[in-house]
């Protein structure tokens, strides 16, 4: 599957809107907290697009002092298993890491394995639970922690 990893536009903000309601049926973030989170001056966003312009998946991020946060990734179910989330992860990291960050976190569902499998793969670890986090169904949050190694 080809597609790139680009900044997300306010361009943008109708597709990802309407994949977040797919990835997220139960409870997906409404179109204004999306273009409030693009807007953010501590956030940013990415999403990996098709060549004809359509967009596949978006990762919101947040930092403040030297910790930022995955606060939300989504991959179309139709482009799922193709490297889209693990690209949008490495274009984080390497923001990260331009931004000078020591730590970065997340929260994901303990039932959901495949997000589980690519965090850790990155080296992110287990670092507490937040109770009854998700609704829709309840469920726990694993808070996930990265350290990143500062470059010389």
């Amino acid at each position: 599957m080809d597609y790139q990893i680009v900044p997300m536009t306010a361009s943008h903000l109708n597709q990802v809107a309407e994949l977040e309601k797919i990835c997220f049926p139960e409870d997906p973030w409404s179109w204004r907290v999306l273009e409030d989170s693009l807007a953010n001056e501590n956030a940013a966003a990415f999403i990996a697009q098709s060549p004809d312009g359509n967009v596949l998946g978006y990762l919101f991020f947040s930092a403040v002092l030297d910790e930022g946060g995955v606060d939300n990734l989504a991959v179309s179910p139709a482009a799922r298993r193709r490297g889209i989330g693990r690209a949008l992860m490495e274009a984080f990291h390497r923001r990260a890491g331009e931004k000078g960050l020591a730590f970065l976190f997340l929260e994901v569902r303990p039932s959901n394995k495949s997000a589980v499998s690519l965090y850790e793969s990155f080296g992110y670890q287990a670092a507490g639970r937040r109770k009854n986090y998700y609704d829709n169904p309840k469920e726990d949050a694993i808070i996930m922690r990265l350290e990143l190694t500062p470059c010389s």
